[in-house]
Protein backbone atom coordinates (compact mmCIF):
# COMPACT_ATOMS: atom_id res chain seq x y z
CA UNK A 1 0.00 0.00 0.00
CA UNK A 2 1.32 3.42 -0.88
CA UNK A 3 2.22 5.87 1.83
CA UNK A 4 -0.35 8.57 1.84
CA UNK A 5 0.69 12.04 0.12
CA UNK A 6 2.26 14.84 2.39
CA UNK A 7 -0.16 17.76 2.86
CA UNK A 8 1.04 20.83 1.80
CA UNK A 9 3.31 22.90 3.55
CA UNK A 10 1.65 26.18 4.11
CA UNK A 11 3.57 29.22 2.81
CA UNK A 12 3.05 32.63 3.84
CA UNK A 13 4.72 35.36 1.95
CA UNK A 14 4.65 38.52 3.17
CA UNK A 15 5.22 41.64 1.32
CA UNK A 16 6.17 45.69 2.08
CA UNK A 17 5.86 48.04 -0.39
CA UNK A 18 6.66 51.67 0.26
CA UNK A 19 4.24 54.92 -0.82
CA UNK A 20 7.18 56.44 -2.94
CA UNK A 21 6.74 53.80 -4.81
CA UNK A 22 3.05 53.05 -4.64
CA UNK A 23 1.91 56.70 -4.30
CA UNK A 24 2.70 60.10 -3.77
CA UNK A 25 2.15 62.50 -0.57
CA UNK A 26 -1.45 62.64 1.00
CA UNK A 27 -2.37 60.54 -2.36
CA UNK A 28 -4.27 57.19 -2.37
CA UNK A 29 -4.11 57.05 -6.37
CA UNK A 30 -1.66 54.37 -7.85
CA UNK A 31 1.44 55.94 -9.35
CA UNK A 32 2.69 53.99 -12.60
CA UNK A 33 5.86 52.65 -10.48
CA UNK A 34 3.52 50.99 -7.85
CA UNK A 35 1.25 49.47 -10.62
CA UNK A 36 4.73 48.09 -11.58
CA UNK A 37 5.92 46.53 -8.37
CA UNK A 38 2.03 45.28 -7.83
CA UNK A 39 2.51 43.55 -11.15
CA UNK A 40 5.66 41.77 -9.70
CA UNK A 41 3.31 40.43 -6.64
CA UNK A 42 0.26 39.11 -8.98
CA UNK A 43 3.17 37.54 -10.90
CA UNK A 44 4.53 35.73 -7.24
CA UNK A 45 1.30 34.69 -6.66
CA UNK A 46 1.07 31.86 -9.13
CA UNK A 47 3.34 29.89 -6.90
CA UNK A 48 0.98 29.48 -4.17
CA UNK A 49 -2.71 28.26 -3.58
CA UNK A 50 -3.69 31.72 -2.31
CA UNK A 51 -6.04 31.46 0.52
CA UNK A 52 -5.70 35.09 1.55
CA UNK A 53 -4.20 38.40 0.89
CA UNK A 54 -4.49 40.91 3.80
CA UNK A 55 -3.32 45.03 2.08
CA UNK A 56 -2.46 47.25 4.96
CA UNK A 57 -2.47 50.30 4.92
CA UNK A 58 -0.43 53.12 6.52
CA UNK A 59 0.45 56.70 6.97
CA UNK A 60 2.61 59.09 8.53
CA UNK A 61 2.50 60.82 11.54
CA UNK A 62 1.42 64.41 9.51
CA UNK A 63 -2.20 65.12 10.04
CA UNK A 64 -5.21 64.59 12.11
CA UNK A 65 -5.58 61.21 13.02
CA UNK A 66 -9.19 60.64 11.91
CA UNK A 67 -7.53 61.96 8.51
CA UNK A 68 -4.69 59.46 8.24
CA UNK A 69 -7.05 57.06 8.77
CA UNK A 70 -9.25 57.12 6.22
CA UNK A 71 -6.00 57.68 3.97
CA UNK A 72 -4.50 54.20 4.92
CA UNK A 73 -7.61 52.82 4.20
CA UNK A 74 -7.77 54.29 0.63
CA UNK A 75 -4.55 52.90 0.14
CA UNK A 76 -5.16 49.70 0.60
CA UNK A 77 -8.18 49.90 -1.33
CA UNK A 78 -6.33 51.12 -3.77
CA UNK A 79 -4.02 48.19 -3.56
CA UNK A 80 -7.19 45.55 -3.77
CA UNK A 81 -8.97 47.30 -6.62
CA UNK A 82 -5.74 47.10 -8.60
CA UNK A 83 -4.65 43.50 -8.01
CA UNK A 84 -8.52 42.66 -9.14
CA UNK A 85 -7.99 44.28 -12.18
CA UNK A 86 -5.58 42.01 -12.83
CA UNK A 87 -7.51 39.05 -11.84
CA UNK A 88 -7.01 38.03 -8.37
CA UNK A 89 -10.17 37.23 -6.92
CA UNK A 90 -12.20 40.20 -4.69
CA UNK A 91 -13.23 37.80 -2.17
CA UNK A 92 -9.41 36.59 -1.19
CA UNK A 93 -8.18 40.42 -0.77
CA UNK A 94 -9.05 41.56 2.53
CA UNK A 95 -8.24 45.46 3.37
CA UNK A 96 -7.35 47.02 6.93
CA UNK A 97 -6.22 50.80 7.25
CA UNK A 98 -3.53 51.38 10.66
CA UNK A 99 -3.81 55.19 10.19
CA UNK A 100 -0.46 56.72 11.51
CA UNK A 101 -0.31 54.19 14.42
CA UNK A 102 2.40 51.69 12.65
CA UNK A 103 4.91 54.42 12.49
CA UNK A 104 8.66 52.45 11.32
CA UNK A 105 10.64 55.18 11.53
CA UNK A 106 10.56 55.95 15.24
CA UNK A 107 12.48 59.01 16.67
CA UNK A 108 14.70 58.79 13.51
CA UNK A 109 12.39 61.70 12.39
CA UNK A 110 12.23 63.64 15.77
CA UNK A 111 13.08 67.97 15.97
CA UNK A 112 12.80 68.21 12.58
CA UNK A 113 10.01 71.26 12.53
CA UNK A 114 6.80 71.98 11.93
CA UNK A 115 4.34 69.06 11.28
CA UNK A 116 2.92 70.17 8.65
CA UNK A 117 2.85 69.81 4.69
CA UNK A 118 4.86 72.14 3.54
CA UNK A 119 7.88 70.80 6.04
CA UNK A 120 9.57 68.97 2.99
CA UNK A 121 12.68 67.96 4.89
CA UNK A 122 9.74 65.84 7.31
CA UNK A 123 8.17 64.46 4.47
CA UNK A 124 10.72 62.64 2.91
CA UNK A 125 11.90 61.78 6.26
CA UNK A 126 8.81 59.92 7.46
CA UNK A 127 8.35 58.48 3.44
CA UNK A 128 8.94 54.96 5.24
CA UNK A 129 5.44 55.45 7.24
CA UNK A 130 3.68 55.90 4.35
CA UNK A 131 3.31 52.17 3.32
CA UNK A 132 0.91 49.29 2.39
CA UNK A 133 1.81 45.67 3.36
CA UNK A 134 0.50 43.16 1.61
CA UNK A 135 0.60 39.80 3.29
CA UNK A 136 0.00 36.48 1.38
CA UNK A 137 -1.10 33.26 3.24
CA UNK A 138 -1.44 30.31 1.24
CA UNK A 139 0.00 26.76 0.32
CA UNK A 140 2.74 25.81 -2.44
CA UNK A 141 1.41 23.87 -5.82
Amino acid sequence: MAAPRPAPKPAEQKVKISTDTLFDFDKATLRPEGKAKLDEVVAQLGKYNVEVILAVGHADRIGRDAYNQKLSERRADAVKAYLTSKGVPANRIYTEGKGETMPITGDKCKNMGPENRNNKKLIQCLQPDRRVEIQVIGTDK
